[in-house]
This record gives structure tokens, C-alpha cells and sequence, in this order.
């Protein structure tokens, strides 16, 4: 068990980083989002839900397109090609894939950072 800014960040993209939290068969993501930004797109075999938590995206999962705010959510099955489009003020999301992200495990650790999301008091 640990606290959110203990868990190390990798950058996925450029201004896209992840803090996971990894199991056996599964990874949990909590994603900050710079602003403006855009997650090109891609596809994965890993299956992928997630929600915002701050800010607002603008996802395109296959031909569907969706502006989603604080709790919008959504499901990307299998290889399932997708971008984003983030706001003016930057984005938080949280993000489960199965079977885990082995390819982000390789990716190089940032410097410590404050988490933007949870707020510290």
C-alpha cells in the first residue's frame, strides 16, 4: 500500500504521464494530462475503462466522439483504435487495463512530483 506521490511517473506521450499501480493481470493509471494536448492515436490489445477526474477530454473511441467532464467515462475494447483531445486546463483521468501495461513498465521513471489530483491540503 501506498500513497498516490509515492507511485513513480513515467511519461507516455509528450505531456502525458502515468502514475501505476500494477497486479498480476491488471494496471491502474492515474493519467495527468497537460493542457491543449493530444493523445495520438492508437490501438492496444489491452482492454481499457477509465473516467475523468478533472478537466475535460475530448474522446474518440472507434467512430464514436464524446466531450467527457468530471465522471464521464468509457470503454475501449481490444485493438479498438483511439485519440484524445484535452482541455484548456489540463486533465486528470483514471484508467484500468487488462491484461496489464507491460510495455509502460519499461519506460524511463520522472523526478518526483506532486500529484495534481488528490488536492493537498
Amino acid at each position: 500500500m501506498r500513497e498516490l506521490a509515492e507511485v513513480g511517473r513515467r511519461e507516455i506521450w509528450d505531456g502525458v504521464t502515468a502514475r501505476m499501480v500494477e497486479g498480476e493481470r491488471m494496471t491502474l493509471a492515474i493519467i495527468e494530462i497537460a493542457a491543449g494536448k493530444h493523445v495520438p492515436e492508437h490501438v492496444h490489445d489491452n482492454e481499457q475503462i477509465g473516467f475523468v477526474i478533472e478537466g475535460t477530454v475530448t474522446f474518440t473511441v472507434g467512430d464514436q466522439t464524446r466531450v467527457l467532464g468530471p465522471g464521464g467515462s468509457w470503454r475501449i475494447l481490444s485493438n479498438v483504435p483511439h485519440h484524445a483531445e484535452v482541455g484548456p486546463e489540463g486533465a486528470v483521468v483514471a484508467e484500468a487495463y487488462a491484461p496489464g501495461r507491460a510495455d509502460w513498465a519499461n519506460l524511463p521513471l520522472l523526478g518526483p512530483a506532486t500529484p495534481i489530483w488528490p488536492h493537498q491540503a
